[in-house]
């Protein structure tokens, strides 16, 4: 008998622990290494589907560097080629070559008049913008989490993310305005092994939900970390060159 306790308590101690749930700040994070990793050059589009029935697809180079500096060039259609977007620090700009000049934008404001915002595009460090905590979740093999604004320099007032067990990566989020109503769902598909041991979304479809006839899709064709950007591509300077 003592024989048979002793090898059930050696067994016992020989098992791996089960592993803990993560925890919101851990998910959090790992939604931002994934969707905004901190250095990146990327070639991307974002096709808009209007009321009318009509759409319009626009070509993207972006570049981001540490969590505040974002840079994109657009290269389709005709009418936007040239255009340029800047976000250093908190602030951010569009550059229109026909004037030569860049205007401040907000992050609320649409971005190229589709249903992501701009700060949709480009903030996407929530762990610095929202305070998050896990919830109950209603979908199979994920994990939910709510996001409340730190202030109100963000493009929305929460926002509630699933996230796939099986590698923390998104599966659906909602996004809610001050008066908590729902403006905004998104759906994240496409899964991509972009490089080796990186694996993201390629494709993101925002549903506006005010006006449902309305949708835009971003999709990432390609991405590579880690890349070396000169700070000056970051300056109001540069824009235009």
């Amino acid at each position: 008998m003592k024989t048979l306790l002793l090898s059930l308590m050696t067994l016992l101690a020989a098992a791996p622990a089960l592993a803990a749930d993560p925890t919101a700040d851990q998910l959090i994070a790992q939604y931002d290494a994934a969707m905004g990793p901190h250095t990146y050059d990327s070639e991307s589009e974002m096709v808009s589907y209007r009321e009318d029935g009509s759409k319009r697809t626009y070509g993207m180079r972006m570049m981001k560097a540490d969590d505040d500096k974002f840079r994109i060039w657009f290269t389709a259609p005709s009418s936007v080629k040239g255009q340029e977007v800047l976000r250093s620090g908190q602030n951010m700009w569009i550059y229109l070559p026909n004037l030569k000049r860049a205007t401040r934008i907000a992050n609320r404001e649409s971005f190229q008049g589709g249903d992501f915002n701009n700060a949709d595009v480009l903030r996407v460090t929530y762990a610095k913008d929202y305070t998050a905590k896990l919830v109950a979740s209603d979908v199979p093999d994920t994990w939910a989490l709510e996001l409340k604004a730190k202030n109100q320099d963000t493009a929305y007032d929460s926002i509630k993310l699933w996230l796939r067990k099986s590698d923390s990566l998104p599966v659906k989020g909602h996004y809610f305005g001050t008066s908590g109503q729902l403006q905004r769902s998104a759906e994240f598909t496409d899964y991509t092994e972009f490089e080796k041991g990186f694996t993201r979304p390629a494709r993101i479809i925002m549903q506006n939900e005010l006006v449902k006839t309305r949708r835009s899709e971003m999709i990432f064709k390609t991405m590579k970390r880690d890349v070396e950007i000169k700070a000056q591509r970051f300056t109001q300077a540069d824009l235009g060159r």
